[in-house]
């Protein structure tokens, strides 16, 4: 059994060059039913063998890989015997190292690229033999390593594929792993399945048996404190805990202040006693104490650690009232390690209150995070897997820190009050709206967004109601679409269903004369503002 993951079974390894879809390229392989986890580039070629993976993958990145402080990695990697698949950077990386040649393109590709392939590669069986891709590179492979036969091109990329066969060494010029490559889907599984010859053995049935085992193990007789949000991730964690030692668990809600309006009120009655759970709940009311912590804090890494470090201090507090408490358990998720900068080479991009927001000590023998190696769509896969109700696994993300993040600039009551009542009005409209449409036309809308809320920026400005001057707040409204939250677009909503929000945005909550539509995507922006 893997220690770490609890899980004993076929691996794909990532490599992470600093591409900026690491995970979506784990995300792809675990598709295949495989599963993967992301590693930096740093990674000891050592620990690479220890891990006895089917496949490595190397990610894309910034970098030009024939300059001598790029990303590299040692000549070994390809001599293991192991298939190792090089994407974009990756791709460029592996012919270099192995003797290829690596330049500055005459022709810059971006975007959907028309790609002919070679049918006879098992990485392309089933592909089309011209088929659209996603390029995005500046360098290209002008000549491919001693050995490789190019087995894909474009009109301006003549090695937009390369593969050693002998050595299940493979190159892809572009990214398969996006939804623009029509047909990368196929060239993942014909990797993973296919060349590495995993069978696919990475599904939700078999991760709740197995990790209720090692919870078991993990556990003993031990006591386990439960940080319960209501939100996915900690009630799927809290359902798992609670298969595995049941009265062992008590789970502690802490209403901060900052969650969705009538939250608190909501989420004791689900995991309350005269909820459906069976569990030890303790709900601890801690708004002013973090509205005093946060008094005066404008900036956004800042206000996450002291909410975490708060969290932290009220569990030991809630811990002591109990008694002896020997572990505390977390709805960490795969996303949050990896967007925290533990778990690739990527740029930090925020820290997460259960990842890199804990303080430096914890008044606990040792922390439980039963979905650390799970993608959102797998922790809704393991809910329903767990029984748990689908109006609460398919209920929408909610940052740990709450409207903390969702407020630029510094917390007050106030703002608390202003976004929850814009925000139960946008979710409300918005709801309605998809219920209407579904009942007219038989279908779902496709414009649903798979999330969407307001948000309260920092910025007033000059209004006019009732012919009187204002100087209020603007609002804004995200909503987008995404498969799993580490890509998404902004939803394209009825301009009359925005106009309702805005009047009655307007109309109804004091303190605000303006509202905005955020249309960013991510990359380059995150689906939350802070």
């Amino acid at each position: 059994m893997d220690k770490e993951s609890g899980l004993s079974m076929e691996k794909v390894i990532v490599i992470d060059f600093g591409g900026q879809y690491n995970q979506l390229v784990a995300r792809r392989v675990r598709e295949c039913n495989v599963y993967c986890e992301i590693y930096s580039y740093k990674t000891d070629i050592e620990q690479i063998k220890a891990m006895k993976p089917k496949g490595i993958i190397l990610t894309g990145g910034p970098n030009s890989c024939y300059e001598e402080s790029s990303p590299s990695y040692s000549k070994v990697l390809f001599e293991l015997g192991i298939p190792v698949l090089g994407l974009c950077y990756g791709a460029q990386l592996m012919m270099h190292v192995l003797g290829g040649r690596v330049e500055k393109a005459p022709v810059r590709e971006y975007g959907k690229i028309e790609v002919t392939v070679e049918s006879s590669s098992a990485l392309f069986a089933d592909v089309s033999e011209t088929t659209v891709c996603w390029m995005s590179h500046n360098d290209y492979i002008s000549q491919a390593a001693p050995s490789f036969s190019i087995c894909a091109h474009t009109a301006d990329c003549p090695v937009a594929a390369a593969e050693c066969v002998e050595k299940k060494l493979y190159a892809i010029q572009f990214h398969p792993e996006v939804l623009h490559t029509v047909e990368g889907t196929k060239m993942i599984y014909n990797f993973v399945r296919g060349i590495c010859g995993c069978m696919g053995t990475w599904r939700m049935d078999s991760f709740v048996e197995e990790s209720v085992k090692h919870i078991r193990e993990q556990v003993g007789d031990g006591k386990v404190l439960l940080a319960l949000s209501g939100g996915v991730d900690s009630s799927v964690a809290a359902g798992l805990l609670s298969r595995a030692i049941g009265k062992q668990l008590t789970c502690v809600f802490v209403d901060h202040g900052l969650l969705r309006k009538d939250e608190g009120d909501e989420v004791e009655a689900v995991f309350g006693r005269d909820g459906d759970f069976d569990l030890n709940f303790i709900r601890v009311n801690a708004q002013e104490r973090y509205y005093a912590k946060l008094a005066g804090v404008t900036e956004p890494e800042r206000k996450r650690k002291i909410i975490g470090e708060e969290f932290i201090r009220v569990f030991e507090e809630e811990a002591k009232k109990i008694g002896t408490v020997d572990f505390l358990a977390q709805g960490t998720i795969y996303p949050d390690v990896v967007e925290s900068g533990l778990g690739g080479e990527s740029a930090v991009i925020k820290s997460h209150h259960n990842v890199g927001g804990l303080p430096d000590y914890v008044d606990f023998k040792e922390i439980i995070e039963p979905l650390r190696n799970l993608f959102k769509d797998e922790v809704r896969k393991a809910g329903l897997e767990l029984g748990i109700p689908e109006k609460l696994v398919f209920r929408q993300p909610f940052p740990g820190p709450g409207l903390g993040i969702r407020i630029i600039g510094e917390i007050t009551a106030e703002k608390v009050r202003i976004v929850q009542d814009a925000d139960a009005i946008y979710r409300e409209e918005v709801d309605r709206a998809v219920a209407v449409y579904a009942k007219e036309h038989g279908t779902m809308a496709v414009w649903k967004p798979d999330q969407y809320f307001a948000a309260l920026t920092n910025m007033r400005s000059v209004g006019v109601m009732g012919d009187e001057r204002t100087y209020d707040y603007a609002v804004a409204l995200r909503a987008v679409k995404t498969v799993d939250f580490m890509t998404a677009e902004c939803a394209e909503i009825p301009f009359a269903v925005l106009q309702t929000v805005m009047n009655r945005i307007i109309n109804e909550v004091r303190g605000v004369n303006r509202v905005v539509y955020d249309l960013t995507s991510k990359p380059p922006g995150t689906i939350e503002f802070e």
